[in-house]
């Protein structure tokens, strides 16, 4: 679980950098599919990050607005500030907590339930998911994408050979 969580923190600042030499402009334009542009859409990957891991501590959540977050630098700051209450969840995952059950109150009134591992999970998938969507757009605008590839980052160093 840690292993995919590095990955996309690895993949994700990986295009805070690549979106360094892209205007704030191009950013921002509206595209299709998607939360709508690519500083967007890295924000959202952010903010849905972190209202899960609140929820699943049983924390406050609440939802930011994109308008306060319109530069790449901001964005950035806001991870940085989300980041110091992800990592440490993150990285205390252990095994017992696969089961756990966290209840989704609807506002319907509806309740539904899912293991905290399942939660985790599509937190990961989330983002994987938004990543693609940037690559096509990146691809679009005539810049290759960043490397979507989890071998070679060395997220993994228990095999021997590895250091």
């Amino acid at each position: 679980m840690q292993t995919f969580f590095q990955y996309n923190w690895m993949v994700r600042e990986q295009w805070y950098e690549w979106c360094g030499d892209i205007s704030e402009e191009e950013l921002l334009a509206t595209r299709i599919g998607g939360v709508g542009s690519i500083l967007k859409t890295l924000f959202h990957i952010v903010d849905v990050e972190w209202s899960w891991i609140q929820v699943l501590q049983g924390k406050p959540d609440f939802q930011e607005d994109f308008e306060r977050y319109k530069t790449l630098q901001q964005v950035r700051e806001l991870d940085a500030k989300f980041h110091t209450e992800v990592e440490p969840f993150v990285t205390a995952w252990h095994e017992g907590l696969e089961q756990r059950i966290f209840e989704d109150h609807l506002p319907d009134g509806r309740i539904v339930t899912d293991a905290w591992g399942e939660v985790m999970r599509h937190v990961i998938a989330h983002e994987i998911h938004h990543v693609g969507q940037l690559s096509v757009w990146a691809r679009e605008i005539g810049k290759p994408p960043v490397s979507a590839n989890l071998i070679g980052r060395g997220l993994i160093n228990s095999l021997p050979g590895k250091a």
